[in-house]
């Protein structure tokens, strides 16, 4: 049994977004292309063939989810600025009409007593940028200061909570090595290029804003897995030992000055042909918390492909786990586990679980979506950080992802992870039972198991 006050009053409570999956408007008072629109425009690439349109609308109905929030009993909104709408051509003469919008959402945010989070970038990169190579064009480095500079200096009068950076793991790997996300380019060079790039983005964008914000709450949110090996053979264990290595340590061990996991993963060093003089100081910021983001376990076996790695994932569903509609693996107590690892690290300040959430089939009867599933993974999230912190863990917050359904990437609009009910054709909203749930147990402190 635990009950809200025993995560402590500082705990945050809060939800995330991000600009591309809720925004809309793609070309509204001057925003430019990012990626994104590039490859969500070919529907071909998105499952089920789907349009992103207006997503949910979110920049026309900010104020009406804004307040969807303080209804929840949260009490933290974090959200990501689209580069693209701040800058078209990703750098050159500022949008003025962009910075206005986001002054809009703060002020919002402030006036429903919320403590707006802001992500300086979750992955829609401005395509005029993507033109001259992306992330894999070391020249990224100073156009991505140039950007977060532009930001913090038009919000940080009303802003002092940052997160660099969304998911680095992510974007650089589905979208530079595998090219299954947009810009679809694929292979090892193009992924490290993109990976040490994007390091150094990190901690250069992290040391910016402290020279302009001394006082800032700065952080980066970064992708995890749970991670066990299939059984404890040798060669599966090492297997799981380098999966982790790329999943769990790739981008964090660098900004902590430990350099890439090149222990478990020799043929990493390949990495350091990207480096220039300095880049190892380069690197390493003292971040005021880690964000650690959580979906789903793996079970890992060794393998002779991919190379460099040599291990892949048993698929969930010959495994027969508890799945959402991604097909992964649902598995809550992974976040206990995780929280434990991460907090070995004595350089991390705090933990923030800056995302989690999970996907399954929701319908809406008689103004109802009775979620009970999505409820009860929320309880059990919150029973293991609260037993990670009373194993002495720094674990200071709890953010949703997400408020309400989105646009989920390539998957399109089936999976949907809110809070909040959407109907995409008339953009309705309807608080659903796991949303209630939270009201309830926000407001009232009442207890579950």
């Amino acid at each position: 049994m635990f009950k809200r006050e025993q995560f402590g009053d500082n705990f945050k409570w809060g939800v995330t977004i991000s600009a591309f999956q809720n925004e809309g408007a793609p070309k509204s008072d001057g925003k430019g292309p990012s990626i994104w629109d590039t490859f969500t425009a070919n529907t071909n690439n998105i499952n089920n063939g789907d349009a992103i349109g207006d997503a949910c609308d979110f920049y026309n109905r900010y104020e009406e989810d804004i307040a969807l929030v303080r209804t929840l009993g949260l009490d933290v909104f974090r959200f990501s600025i689209s580069w693209a709408r701040i800058l078209p051509y990703g750098r050159g003469k500022v949008n003025q009409a962009g910075i206005d919008f986001y002054k809009r959402v703060i002020d919002c945010c402030i006036s429903n007593d919320l403590t707006p989070y802001v992500t300086i970038y979750h992955w829609d990169l401005p395509q005029a940028l993507d033109d001259k190579g992306g992330w894999t064009n070391r020249e990224i480095v100073d156009w991505f200061i140039a950007y977060l500079e532009i930001c913090v200096k038009a919000f940080g009068d009303k802003v002092s909570n940052w997160v660099v950076m969304n998911e680095p793991m992510s974007f650089t790997g589905l979208g530079y090595f595998m090219g299954y996300h947009a810009p679809s380019r694929k292979g090892i060079n193009h992924f490290l290029k993109a990976a040490h790039h994007t390091v150094l983005c990190m901690a250069q964008g992290g040391a910016k804003i402290r020279e302009l914000q001394p006082h800032a709450n700065i952080g980066v949110a970064l992708s995890c897995s749970y991670i066990k090996p299939v059984n404890q053979l040798p060669k599966h264990r090492r297997a799981a030992k380098r999966m982790q290595a790329m999943l769990n340590r790739f981008y964090l061990e660098p900004l902590l000055g430990l350099g890439y996991p090149t222990d478990v993963m020799p043929a990493l060093k390949i990495i350091k042909t990207f480096f220039r003089k300095g880049d190892e100081e380069r690197m390493v910021f003292d971040f005021d918390f880690i964000g650690i983001q959580y979906y789903f376990r793996v079970v890992a076996r060794h393998s002779y492909t991919p190379p460099v790695l040599f291990a892949d994932e048993i698929p969930p569903r010959a495994r027969k786990a508890n799945l959402n509609t991604m097909n992964l693996d649902v598995y809550p107590k992974g976040i206990y586990k995780l929280l434990k690892f991460y907090s070995s690290y004595p350089q991390i300040k705090e933990l923030i679980v800056t995302e989690s959430g999970v996907c399954y089939p929701d319908f809406l009867v008689k103004d109802h979506v009775y979620d009970v599933r999505r409820m009860k993974y929320h309880q059990k999230m919150l029973k293991y950080i609260r037993k990670a912190q009373q194993k002495g863990i720094n674990a200071g917050g709890y953010f949703v992802w997400t408020l309400v359904d989105n646009f989920e990437w390539k998957e399109g609009f089936e999976p949907r992870f809110g809070l909040v009910h959407v109907d995409f054709e008339t953009q309705q909203r309807t608080i659903k039972y796991s949303g209630k749930w939270f009201q309830s147990f926000l407001s009232k402190t009442a207890s579950t198991n």
